[in-house]
């Protein structure tokens, strides 16, 4: 471990590095209070060679003391932004952020943390915030009272109580917690706000004294995945006023990861990388860490094809090998709707693409970062499409040879085209529906709500041609209608499902009891024989997606109206 000396930061004065173990209690060089307080546009952390050792006990009966290293070594900085901090249990990530807020004890401590290229302040565990990972606030006490309570012991005794409660005011209109703020907060015996409102009360207790660096222990422990990421978005937001976010994580999802300005990843108290989070992955592309970039692609990007894998083999085993008797007739179109409606309803997780994100669009939007549109395509291309095209793909490719349907590769390019479509269709719906909602469960309900009558009018659950004129019209709204119907076409369509009989010279099977061909069957559902008896259902299911699209985009443009 090399010396405090002479630090060359980005100007061209240098700057004297006081070490830990000797931070500036009685009056040695540091930054002051006030200078932090002046930094609140912006406070750099910046750590070097921090090196963290504890002593231990082992053995049974000798208990020998060894001594453990946690950190070995670790430099970095901070700037405004979301700075992560990301490893494996045991890798001392949350060790490195209880060092970088001054709540470690100073035993074993070596290295350097300073704040604008000076030391830290006496006092700067009082004038940065600090979540801790277990939401410290009194369950009794209203959401106010609980601020209220933070302001009380927090903020100067000069200041005065209407400028307190202003302050309140002013960082409950920032957590959005203005519906709830005279709600209690609850606790075992009192029924209380949600998990992400009270995380975002404690994150209010340490905004109350405005501070210029603001340090979370793992914020999203605990909470489902949509408030984790309602959770990082507000921190997002927070980030973008010039605040110092820094955070430790394990195992975020992609939509949190891409959230991140800065990462830093450790494994066994060792650096492993430290920049921008979206260059991590090109960085752990080179030739000695290739396995980790692969692996970290397939959590980031394909984490719900394991469970499209495993319903696709459940599926596959439930109607392996279809036969070609009456029995095989009705497996096979129990399976083409059972495809049809997984695609609908798969389809539903699209709502959180708009929703999840839409206070952090409609900022960015209005601040003019960018277009409406640049937003829409961006998420089409970015997040839709794959998400969609994956699952389409892989079902198809799994349960088509596994039921033995209908053996050309016109036929089966067309299943797996048909799925995506329905897919696509459906996806675009969910944007249209979900596009200036601002909870996701409203969302998710109006199109479980929306598909249910949909799969009323599919073709399946009720004879399409027995419906009286005045709800027959109803059908051509359905998704799942149009993705059956060109399911069905395709695969019965040229089929013979007595195949120990001469369909064209047996009048046994030329009657309204028995069918004997796909073309049979089709004509009793009432589909159309010819070849735009298939397309027209792929024309209808595009057109769909355009009118789909257009209004979600239309919704986010009118959305600047109300903000």
């Amino acid at each position: 471990m090399r010396t405090p000396e002479a630090f060359q930061m980005s100007s061209s004065n240098d700057q004297f590095c006081i070490p830990l173990s000797q931070r500036n209690t009685n009056g040695l060089p540091g930054m002051t209070s006030s200078d932090l307080k002046a930094s609140a546009e912006g406070a750099v952390l910046s750590f070097h060679n921090i090196t963290y050792r504890v002593k231990m006990k082992s053995g049974f009966l000798s208990q020998k003391t060894v001594e453990k290293e946690i950190l070995s070594s670790v430099n970095g900085i901070m700037k405004p932004g979301l700075n992560a901090i990301l490893g494996p249990t045991g890798s001392g990530k949350s060790s490195l952020l209880d060092i970088l807020a001054a709540r470690k004890d100073p035993h074993g401590l070596s290295g350097d943390v300073l704040v604008n290229g000076a030391p830290q302040p006496a006092n700067f565990k009082c004038n940065s915030g600090y979540v801790v990972q277990d939401d410290v606030v009194m369950g009794t006490l209203t959401v106010r009272e609980n601020l209220q309570f933070s302001a009380a012991l927090r903020l100067p005794t000069t200041m005065k109580n209407h400028e307190k409660n202003e302050r309140i005011n002013v960082v409950i209109k920032e957590l959005g917690l203005d519906k709830v703020a005279d709600s209690k907060v609850g606790t075992q015996f009192i029924r209380g706000v949600s998990g992400g409102e009270r995380k975002r009360t404690s994150i209010g207790m340490e905004l109350i004294t405005d501070p210029a660096i603001l340090f979370l222990d793992e914020p999203t422990t605990g909470l489902d995945s949509s408030t984790a990421n309602a959770v990082l978005l507000l921190l997002k937001r927070m980030s973008r006023q010039g605040r110092t976010i820094i955070f430790s994580i394990h195992q975020p999802r992609y939509s949190i990861f891409k959230l991140f300005d800065s990462l830093t990843l450790l494994a066994a108290g060792k650096l492993m990388f430290h920049g921008p989070a979206q260059g991590s992955l090109d960085y752990f592309a080179s030739a000695e860490h290739l396995c980790l970039v692969e692996t970290l692609s397939f959590v980031f990007l394909f984490e719900q094809i394991i469970v499209t894998v495993i319903l696709a083999l459940v599926i596959g085993a439930l109607y392996y090998k279809l036969e070609y008797n009456n029995a095989g007739i009705q497996n096979r179109a129990g399976v083409l709707f059972f495809l049809t409606t997984n695609q609908c309803f798969s389809s539903v997780s699209a709502v959180e693409l708009f929703v999840v994100e839409k206070k952090l669009f409609t900022h960015e939007y209005i601040s003019g970062y960018y277009r409406v549109a640049s937003y829409f395509f961006a998420k089409l291309f970015s997040d839709m499409l794959p998400m969609r095209l994956l699952p389409s793909v892989i079902f198809t490719c799994i349960v088509y040879f596994m039921l033995g349907l209908k053996p050309t590769a016109a036929a089966f390019f067309t299943m797996m085209f048909t799925l995506m479509l329905v897919a696509y269709t459906a996806s675009s719906m969910a944007l249209a529906i979900a596009a200036g909602q601002s909870v996701v469960s409203v969302a998710t309900l109006l199109m479980t709500i929306t598909f249910v009558f949909m799969m009323l009018f599919s073709g399946l659950l009720v004879n399409l041609k027995t419906i009286g004129p005045w709800l027959s019209w109803l059908q051509y709204f359905s998704i799942p209608r149009y993705g059956f119907t060109a399911l069905q076409h395709n695969e019965f369509l040229g089929q013979n499902f007595c195949p120990g009989l001469n369909t064209t010279q047996n009048d046994d099977c030329d009657n309204s009891y028995t069918i004997c061909t796909g073309e049979q069957y089709l004509t009793n559902q009432g589909i159309e024989l010819s070849s735009w008896g298939l397309w027209q259902n792929h024309v209808a299911l595009a057109c769909m997606m355009i009118i789909f699209l257009t209004i979600a985009y239309l919704k986010l443009l009118f959305l600047k109206k109300h903000s």
